[in-house]
């Protein structure tokens, strides 16, 4: 008999705020160890908290944007535990009256094509600090500029069905929150986390004891740390043991689990609300605002690609994944050129350009004149990449690059009857062979005559005098 997983993923999102969430200090990352410190965010006594305007509308477009319910009241609570990297002994969270609760967003799972994943909550608390283990030899070190920072923990229902469907979902969460400017969603500084709850059961079986893996910080990593779990309780039912419910934290140099501490409950926190923050008052009139304040979202950007511009479904997907690349694809078009082109240049030379600098070099109409030089036959594709690479540093038109550069294509009947006369007569057997039946040969003197005239020669051109010469 078969084994069914079900998996509920807590994620972490920083907030793209400029400051923490109960003070003033900078959320800047890579500063110097405890350099964004302040009585608040180190607990001195007498200091108090004051929340972050822009922390709330950051997790209230959020909220709506993963389809959730906003509440016009939730409540701050202290989540005590007691870890050097909290100075205060508690995290102040949310715990019953949360932000927001009941969204829903759907993914396209590799196993069951389409389905719809609920999204249980949204609340809003504070990070905590990050202990350094290699920094001072035998000792635990402590920095404190990420205590405070702002984040919304945004919890799934128990609905995944396999590590891979987790990815899916956690690559939609990202989409989504990049889009509507939420968060930066960087894995690499710490402002997108995961953690993910894990159990199987027989089907049709009542859930059975989960587990926790804690803090993965790559979409790859939290995929093979619950493919690992899966198996690990799969062994265990099978041997005849039982699940125990543990905290692991997952070990991507190794591909490995250990197991962290027994998994905490709710009641473990002791949540109270905290008594130094009223209750979060938002009204109506606010919230409509945020409502409206909502970009396209990607999933409707897809679709709108996919049926306005004839895209297969993967290039929407590719250009909605980058909000930056998607709008120089419309302006490009706007342009006038065509769409599927368009689409192609973006995805390859733009991309590549734009992971290297973070910025888009090449404007639209010019871009667009590029891909019409391509299709007029002015420049072949493989020159319109090298043309494309210098208009990257020159303010020049892409004609006058490629004429500079010598790129443009000879379409003179004149000048491609000399290289292609230079060419047979150089290759006497291969010329014997294609009279003689072998028509494949096409290809060889094709490219000899794009050899002799250094890629210059008008393919187009080529072909049709090529069977001329050769056919008579």
């Amino acid at each position: 008999m078969t084994w069914e997983t079900v998996i509920g993923l807590e994620v972490h999102v920083q907030l793209k705020t400029q400051s923490k969430m109960f003070c003033g200090c900078s959320t800047n990352f890579g500063d110097a160890p405890n350099s964004n410190v302040c009585p608040v965010c180190l607990a001195l006594p007498g200091a108090l908290p004051v929340p972050n305007g822009e922390a709330i509308r950051l997790a209230t477009l959020g909220s709506y944007a993963l389809g959730c319910t906003v509440h016009g009241t939730s409540i701050f609570s202290r989540k005590n535990y007691f870890y050097p990297d909290l100075p205060k002994g508690y995290q102040i969270s949310q715990f019953d009256k949360p932000l927001a609760t009941g969204g829903s967003i759907e993914i396209e799972s590799p196993e069951r094509g389409k389905v719809t994943i609920g999204v249980t909550r949204l609340h809003v608390e504070e990070d905590s600090g990050k202990s350094v283990h290699d920094r001072v030899p035998g000792k635990t070190a402590i920095d404190l500029n990420r205590a405070g920072v702002p984040l919304a923990e945004i919890v799934s229902e128990p609905d995944l069905r396999s590590p891979a469907e987790a990815r899916a979902y956690l690559t939609a969460i990202k989409e989504i929150l990049f889009a509507a400017g939420v968060s930066d969603c960087s894995m690499e500084e710490g402002s997108l986390r995961v953690d993910g709850n894990i159990s199987v059961r027989r089907p049709g079986a009542p859930l059975g004891t989960k587990t926790e893996v804690k803090n993965v910080n790559s979409f790859s990593y939290i995929e093979k740390a619950l493919e690992i779990e899966r198996a690990r309780q799969i062994e265990v039912l099978e041997g005849g043991g039982k699940v125990e419910q543990i905290t692991q934290l997952y070990d991507s140099s190794s591909n490995t689990l250990r197991t962290m501490r027994s998994k905490e409950d709710s009641k473990d926190y002791r949540y109270f609300p905290d008594p130094d923050l009223p209750p979060l008052v938002l009204d109506t009139a606010w919230l409509d605002a945020r409502k409206k304040e909502l970009p396209e979202l990607p999933a409707a950007k897809r679709s709108r690609f996919e049926a306005r511009y004839a895209l297969p479904a993967y290039d929407a997907g590719v250009l909605v994944g980058a909000p930056a690349l998607a709008d120089h694809f419309e302006s490009v078009v706007a342009t006038g050129a065509d769409p599927k082109l368009a689409a192609n240049w973006v995805m390859t030379e733009v991309m590549s350009a734009w992971n290297e600098t973070g910025t888009i070099e090449v404007t639209a109409p010019r871009l667009a004149a590029l891909i019409a030089l391509v299709q007029g036959g002015t420049v072949s594709h493989q020159s319109a990449k090298k043309v494309f690479a210098m208009l990257r540093t020159t303010p020049e038109e892409p004609k006058a690059v490629a004429e500079r550069l010598g790129l443009v294509q000879v379409g003179d009947t004149g000048q491609l009857e000399q290289w292609i006369d230079e060419v047979l007569a150089a290759h006497p057997a291969e010329v014997a062979r294609y009279k003689g039946g072998e028509q494949k040969l096409i290809g060889f003197f094709t490219g000899q005559v794009m050899k002799k005239s250094g890629g210059k020669a008008d393919p187009k051109g080529v072909g049709p005098l090529l069977g001329k010469k050769l056919g008579g």
